[in-house]
């Protein structure tokens, strides 16, 4: 019997219908829109951009330089420099650099310092301390250091004055006290009406009683509250250094009319110190007017009184004597009317004589002045009266000054 057989029926294959997927039509529609768009970009991208630069002629091979060889051929030609646009406008030139430069940029100018030298003279009289007038340039010879100056410049002054009173108001003596008064009226009874006046008294400390002024009111007013002393004691050098420490910040001339005995009992400063301040100091006249004469005369006879009353008379004569014034010593009142005629005869009229120092070294040494009257032969000048008889006379001007320092 015969084993079945299996046998194989061909089995039909069935289609399935494909499904409508719309969702693919609209992606390539967008990844069309896409390509189209870059496409626009890129043409746009290209025409914007500069023409590229034809390409160079190939440069003949030598034999050796063959594909064949291992190696791209190398163009050896000349490099191309493109040219100018003939549009562009030519840069400005630069400035000029200077051939010197100044650090940080800065500018400097140069100014030559040159000293010049302001002196006051007064020509007086010695029989009625008249003042002189009518003299040239050429009448002066200032020596300074022993060495002659040329005057530039003489002319009279006439101005108004500024001036201190600086009183001695101690309980020493009534006479002494009165004998400030006294003075201190005369001289206010002198001044003019634009002359500014201060008044200052001392004893053991300096006391203001009125700034400068032209009131003759306020300074009335100022010399009669001077009534009671406080102390005795008389700190002159103290007083007189500030007084000259105050001045010096005014400008222009000054004078001090010191009225007092001329003693210092316990002042800070020495009469060294004194001194130098006063040559340190430009522009101020000291006068002083000694008090207590007539007490001193009916009291004379020697010993230490007599001694110290000639030594504070010295330092007040010497401190006048230094700075071109005047010191007097009334015994009496009736004195002083003209003694402060002189004062004033000697302030209102002056000569102001201006020079430039041969010395121009701005070292701050101190400078030793003296002025001569010559005639126009370079000899001393003689004056006469009307009688022919000679007549004394007096230069005064004060007997120095200090050169400026550099930092001045």
């Amino acid at each position: 019997m015969l084993p079945p057989t299996l046998t194989l029926r061909p089995r039909r294959l069935r289609s399935r219908p494909k499904p409508h997927r719309p969702h693919l039509l609209l992606t390539a529609l967008l990844a069309a829109l896409a390509i189209a768009g870059l496409a626009i970009v890129l043409s746009a991208a290209h025409a914007q951009a500069p023409a590229a630069p034809p390409p160079a002629a190939p440069s003949a091979q030598s034999p050796d330089q063959t594909p064949d060889s291992g190696g791209p051929a190398v163009d050896n030609g000349p490099i191309v420099i493109p040219r100018k646009k003939e549009s562009e406008e030519p840069l400005p030139p630069a400035p000029a650099e200077p051939k010197v430069k100044n650090p940080n940029g800065e500018t400097y100018s140069l100014r030559v310092d040159v000293p010049l030298v302001n002196l006051d003279v007064s020509v007086v009289l010695d029989k009625n301390h008249q003042f002189v007038p009518g003299l040239k340039s050429g009448n002066f010879l200032v020596l300074e250091d022993g060495v002659e100056q040329k005057v530039d410049t003489v002319r009279i002054t006439q101005t108004p004055i500024t001036a201190v009173m600086l009183l001695e108001f101690a309980a020493n003596s009534w006479y002494v006290i009165n004998d400030m008064r006294n003075a201190s009226i005369a001289f206010f009874g002198s001044l003019h009406p634009d002359d500014y006046v201060a008044v200052m008294t001392y004893d053991l400390q300096t006391h203001i009683l009125s700034d400068f002024t032209n009131n003759k009111q306020i300074i009335a007013e100022s010399l009669n509250s001077l009534t009671f002393p406080g102390f005795s004691d008389t700190d002159m050098f103290d007083a007189l250094y500030e007084t000259l420490d105050r001045v010096s910040r005014i400008e222009g001339r000054k004078y001090i009319i010191l009225i007092g005995t001329g003693r210092d009992t316990f002042s800070k400063l020495t009469l060294d110190k004194m001194l130098a301040k006063i040559k340190a100091t430009p522009n101020v006249t000291i006068f002083t007017i000694g008090t207590g004469a007539l007490i001193n005369e009916m009291g004379a006879g020697g010993g230490m009184r007599e001694m110290n009353y000639l030594q504070a008379q010295n330092q007040l004569k010497t401190f006048a004597s230094m700075t071109g014034g005047l010191s007097f010593s009334p015994l009496f009142q009736g004195e002083l009317p003209d003694d402060f005629a002189q004062i004033n005869n000697s302030i209102r009229n002056q000569y102001l004589l201006t020079y430039r120092p041969t010395n121009s070294a701005n070292d701050g040494s101190y400078r030793k002045i003296k002025v001569i009257l010559v005639d126009n032969e370079g000899q001393p000048l003689q004056m006469a009266d009307e009688r022919g008889k000679p007549l004394k006379y007096s230069v005064i001007a004060r007997d120095g000054y200090n050169a400026k320092l550099p930092v001045e």
